[in-house]
């Protein structure tokens, strides 16, 4: 399979990011952490995510959102890391770039398939802390982001 590029990001960049929101999407839709909507989804799921992203970013989100968490039977949790921001809430477009870049620099770091990659990064412990909106970790530079993956603390 090629990897086409179409304006600054190549196809399956743009897949990725799309699962990223998607996923960040359903966390907020149904308060639960990103851990638990990517554990709940499975690998079977956000492999048919990531393969047919193009054709579900043509629809909306709300509707597959929805899609998914029936299918995965995906129940209300209570955490509400938009209800507790302080701040300006990030998009979830926005937090999905961040997952987005780190999962991309993951897979390429330990050569591992991008979705395995997606895997580990939201069961990491990176993860709560780029969903913690009080805090600066996910606008903070994707490189030392990926840093603290690695060395599996805050630097």
């Amino acid at each position: 399979m090629t990897d086409r590029q179409f304006g600054r990001e190549s196809k399956k960049d743009n897949d990725l990011f799309f699962t990223c929101s998607l996923i960040d999407y359903i966390a907020r839709k149904t308060k639960n952490t990103r851990k638990d909507i990517v554990n709940a989804l499975g690998k079977q799921r956000v492999e048919k995510i990531y393969d047919l992203a193009d054709v579900y970013h043509s629809d909306n989100i709300d509707r597959v959102s929805q899609d998914f968490i029936e299918e995965a039977g995906i129940r209300e949790g209570n955490f509400d890391n938009v209800g507790d921001c302080g701040y300006a809430v990030p998009t979830h477009w926005d937090i999905g770039k961040v997952y987005k870049r780190l999962i991309k620099m993951t897979a390429e770091d330990e050569n591992i398939s991008i979705v395995d990659a997606l895997f580990k990064v939201y069961n990491s412990f990176i993860s709560p802390k780029i969903d913690d909106y009080n805090s600066s970790v996910y606008y903070e530079n994707p490189s030392y982001i990926f840093e603290c993956y690695k060395e599996n603390k805050m630097l």
